[in-house]
């Protein structure tokens, strides 16, 4: 067979656009002629295996990188163009391989826009299957979304990744960063791979927090972001580019079900990754014990967020180097919850999360305020609670602030090992020591049967209303 010969012209005018040398500098280099090295970057002569050596040599130019970078989206586009809709415009494989080279950024929105062509197509498939076996009074809410399906995913499983954490410490050790971290990560970056870090004014950004340019291989962030969110953002890129083995390993294992599913999966992952490579475990794990898990302590010490930090106590649990079990819960002001996440998997059952009693909707009325309270449930479990606001990415004078809250918990019995335990009020006077006063809360105004709750937002399924037209209660739904 023969073999497949590689045009790389681009890529060629690429690296000697970046080393700032014209044609004849390059060529003399290469020990060709100007009009021949002409001739390559149009992708009009081949590389030779004489001139890669040759450019790995002169020029350190990594051999893979001159045929691997566009086989994924050459592999992509003829899956674009196989598409019954494009069967009459199938180009050939030079061509494809003409515009991977040429313009990877548009050949990347090509491939984007056709996955999301296709995974709409899907969408509404389903939809036509729903109505068609229940009717076209089926509510929307009936589809299940990708995102949902990762949710309940991460959600129902504890919050821990040994093969990440493992990565991470080795990616720790090559780095070998010191006290500056993002620095480190700059470099190796630009060193093994090529990539410029950037951040980037509103005005250039204005919808995205970062973005890719696979041209001129540049990694450009958002000037909204804090340096928390910045560092975040770069320990990401990195991590998904020298873990990608152990990333892809893990979606796997997780067995979703659609292609945006998975990629939803991956930003999740990755996003772990960055805070096991912002907080190393032992080196956290240790500080963590030592503060009694004062999260402020914690974010000051390893130059993180009070989100990242908390984020990270959840994932504490090595076998045989485990912390506090806590669990996570954000919301927004409208009560929408978006992130839940916990080292044994989220309590859905025995803590819910849903109910309006719970100190995390009280935070917005004092911003950057720890709320601690301890909240019992119907069925007698009690739960200790750290609640704070969250400011997310800087607007204008001219924009409304984005805000979030952010609830911390674990089981009641570890209130001694945390700071945040003496917080909470003693139950009463002469009351058996150890006890605490706790809100009685419930996992879902639907499924709780509280009665004259003033918060109640919604009346419980399990029993009937407006049983007695003689008395009425003080919540606005009255069961008896």
């Amino acid at each position: 067979m023969a073999e497949q010969k590689i045009f790389a012209g681009p890529r060629i005018r690429r690296i000697r656009n970046q080393k700032g040398l014209t044609q004849t500098a390059m060529a003399e280099g290469l020990g060709i002629s100007p009009s021949y090295l002409n001739l390559i970057e149009r992708n009009q002569r081949p590389l030779t295996v004489q001139l890669i050596l040759k450019l790995a040599s002169v020029y350190k130019v990594d051999p893979d990188e001159l045929q691997g970078e566009a086989r994924g989206s050459i592999a992509a586009l003829r899956e674009v163009f196989a598409d019954p809709l494009l069967a009459g415009e199938l180009p050939g494989d030079q061509e494809l391989v003409e515009i991977a080279e040429a313009a990877p950024n548009a050949a990347a929105a090509v491939i984007k826009l056709f996955r999301a062509y296709r995974e709409q197509a899907e969408r509404l498939s389903d939809l036509t299957e729903l109505l068609a076996r229940e009717g076209h009074t089926t509510a929307l809410s009936g589809a299940r979304l990708p995102i949902d399906e990762v949710h309940e995913v991460f959600e129902r499983r504890p919050n821990h990744f040994t093969s990440l954490e493992e990565e991470a410490e080795a990616f720790t050790s090559l780095l070998d960063p010191g006290d500056d971290l993002l620095g480190a990560l700059k470099g190796w970056l630009r060193r093994e791979h090529g990539i410029v870090v950037k951040v980037l004014p509103v005005a250039t950004m204005p919808n995205w927090r970062r973005r890719y340019d696979r041209h001129s291989q540049r990694l450009f962030l958002s000037e909204r972001l804090s340096p928390f969110d910045q560092l975040r953002e770069v320990a990401m890129e990195a991590s998904l580019i020298r873990m990608q083995v152990a990333v892809a390993a893990e979606i796997q294992a997780l067995k979703l079900s659609s292609d945006e599913a998975k990629r939803l999966a991956r930003f999740e992952l990755g996003r772990y990754a960055a805070h096991a490579l912002m907080m190393p475990y032992q080196a956290f794990h240790s500080a963590a014990q030592r503060a009694r898990y004062d999260v402020d302590v914690l974010r000051s010490r390893f130059g993180v967020s009070f989100e990242q930090a908390a984020n990270r106590l959840t994932m504490l649990q090595r076998s045989g180097s485990a912390a506090v079990p806590f669990f996570m819960l954000e919301v927004d002001n409208a009560g929408n919850r978006f992130r839940k996440a916990g080292a044994q998997g989220f309590p859905q059952s025995r803590f819910g999360g849903g109910c309006p009693k719970l100190p995390v909707h009280a935070a917005f009325t004092q911003p950057g305020q720890i709320f601690v309270e301890a909240v019992e449930m119907p069925d007698g479990a009690e739960f200790l609670c750290v609640a704070r606001t969250l400011e997310g990415p800087q607007g204008a004078f001219s924009e409304r602030p984005r805000r979030t809250a952010i609830l911390l918990g674990c089981d009641i019995a570890f209130r001694d090992e945390i700071v945040y335990g003496a917080a909470l009020p003693a139950l009463a006077v002469g009351a058996k020591p150890g006890l605490v006063a706790a809100t009685p809360v419930g996992p879902a105004c639907r499924l709780c049967e509280r009665s004259g709750c003033l918060s109640r937002a919604e009346p419980p399924i399990t029993r009937p209303l407006g049983l007695d037209e003689m008395v009425t209660g003080l919540s606005a739904f009255d069961f008896q």
